[in-house]
């Protein structure tokens, strides 16, 4: 007797399988398409990072917290509250022991090194005091436009009049920096008693800083010396 083929329940059997292969290489198709879309999508959004300033991140971040303390401010104003004391409210003492202690070691004064730190040092003081004038900004946008922004071909250079409140305010601070450095660098006075023992200014400074360091240990002899008694 010949043997009996594959019934239709083997074959249909076998058409369930193939389709179950078939979807999951489909399944396995759109996960790898998937996948290389994303890789693509980091790729390129890494390029991107990579061309950013290093401290593109601090910048951004900076520049959110500004906007939301602007947003804090108008809504203090729109209520008729005062924004500094709503924000003292909001802080613990915690933070503000933290933040004070914070602030105590910003920029700490480490004494005389050399006179490019201390200008550098003078530098952000200044520059810290600065407030920028944002309604005289927005002026010259409109009166200038594009061409605020200067570059090599730019002919505007030189061309600009600063008002005479920023000349005002150099002025008085200059003045105020004039006036501070007399307090720390006035002239002391001239003794004509004191005794003349040095030759030229550079000496004279030399045998003030030994007196101040050794006067206490030579005194005797200096004293022996005169007197004519010494051994």
């Amino acid at each position: 007797e010949e043997e009996a083929g594959p019934g239709p329940g083997a074959a249909a059997a076998a058409e369930q399988r193939r389709e179950e292969r078939l979807r999951r290489f489909r399944e396995l198709h759109m996960k790898r398409y998937e996948a290389c879309k994303l890789n693509s999508q980091e790729v390129v959004e890494e390029d991107k990072r990579l061309k950013l300033p290093p401290n593109w991140e601090a910048k951004k971040a900076r520049l959110e917290w500004e906007l939301q303390v602007q947003e804090k401010k108008k809504e203090c104003a729109a209520r008729g509250e005062d924004y500094e004391r709503m924000k003292l409210l909001e802080i613990s003492a915690e933070d503000a022991e933290r933040w004070e202690r914070k602030k105590k070691r910003k920029n700490p004064d480490l004494g005389f090194s050399d006179y490019a730190a201390a200008q550098l040092r003078q530098y952000q003081r200044l520059t810290r005091q600065i407030k920028p004038d944002l309604e005289q900004y927005e002026k010259l946008k409109e009166q200038y436009g594009e061409a605020l922004y200067p570059t090599s071909d730019s002919l505007l250079h030189g061309s600009h009049v600063p008002s005479k409140e920023g000349v005002d305010r150099m002025v008085a601070d200059l003045e105020k920096q004039i006036e501070k450095r007399e307090k720390y660098s006035r002239r002391r006075p001239y003794n004509d008693d004191a005794d003349i023992d040095y030759i030229n200014e550079r000496n004279a400074k030399f045998n003030q800083k030994a007196e101040r360091f050794y006067g206490k240990y030579t005194a005797e002899i200096k004293q022996n010396l005169e007197r004519g008694t010494a051994v």
